[in-house]
């Protein structure tokens, strides 16, 4: 959240939950998904590289690099070598200073294409940031963890932030939350009898009854609703969403002092945009469970 201190920055998907509604779970294989705190070194050294160029913009030596991330030149020039010699980095001014190669973009294209988030959202979330004067998320299931795929930000200068690929406990948080209720009973267990449950805030639940009798509360009412149980003074509503076989999660968020008691409002305002935005791209049964949609 900018202009406050908030804890988590960005992270805090204090947000409020959001109608899940009686759909007919979907049946998710559990059994091996990557645990948040797997730390493949190899692999994280190539993602802070791609991260260093990203953020500096400029071609690096090999010295620089070395110093920058505090790598032993010899590892830092066999990174180098491999992913230069896979055309991965190029030497943009042939002064031995390297720089990520089309080839990320190319291979990303692909990617993306052979599986692209549906351009609808886009424009739903930006509405929802207009309508609302809150930030507005769409996250997806990653394992144990509530991904953030896009996000369009509040105006404000307080407000709730969230970077893309943004990851927090699914149990934390009312995305988290609409995404797990997604989940077979069996399912759902599985991922929740793994949870490590921290106290980030006064108001985090503790237990997987705890998590599972809130969620059971908010399939019933329709909507979930965060209460500032991953950072202080953040809150939001959060509603799943079904889209031909993938789960979303939709969040409005921002600080309690602004959105306290208007989660029905922002539930209204949720259901007229989806209606409006995705029409038939999302599931029948998503707008059916949804107050006021339909």
């Amino acid at each position: 959240m900018h202009g406050t201190g908030g804890q988590h920055e960005g992270q805090a998907l204090q947000e409020q939950q959001t109608p899940t509604v009686k759909w007919a779970p979907r049946r998710l294989y559990i059994g091996t998904s990557p645990h948040q705190n797997v730390n493949v070194k190899q692999a994280t050294n190539v993602l802070e590289l791609i991260e260093f160029f990203a953020k500096h913009r400029r071609p690096a030596t090999l010295a620089e690099i070395s110093k920058h991330f505090d790598w032993p030149r010899s590892s830092t020039f066999n990174l180098l070598g491999t992913l230069a010699g896979r055309g991965y980095l190029y030497e943009p001014h042939a002064r031995g200073a390297y720089y990520p190669s089309p080839l990320w973009l190319v291979l990303l294209q692909k990617v993306e294409r052979a599986e692209p988030i549906p351009e609808q959202f886009r424009a739903l979330l930006r509405a929802l940031a207009e309508r609302t004067g809150e930030t507005a998320v769409l996250a997806a299931t990653s394992g144990n963890q509530a991904l953030v795929i896009d996000v369009v930000e509040s105006p404000h200068a307080i407000r709730y932030t969230a970077k893309l690929g943004k990851i927090i406990p699914l149990h934390v948080t009312a995305t988290g939350r609409a995404l797990l209720s997604r989940l077979t009973p069996s399912d759902r267990a599985s991922v929740l009898r793994r949870a490590t449950f921290e106290r980030y805030t006064p108001t985090t639940l503790m237990s997987v009854d705890a998590v599972e009798r809130e969620i059971q509360r908010s399939l019933q009412r329709g909507w979930f609703e965060g209460d500032a149980e991953y950072t202080l003074d953040l809150g939001g509503v959060a509603m799943p969403l079904m889209v031909p076989h993938r789960n979303f999660a939709l969040l409005v968020a921002g600080p309690m002092f602004r959105i306290k008691n208007r989660s029905e409002e922002f539930v209204k305002i949720m259901a007229v945009e989806i209606a409006q935005h995705l029409g038939d791209l999302v599931s029948g049964e998503t707008k059916r469970n949804v107050p006021g949609a339909g």
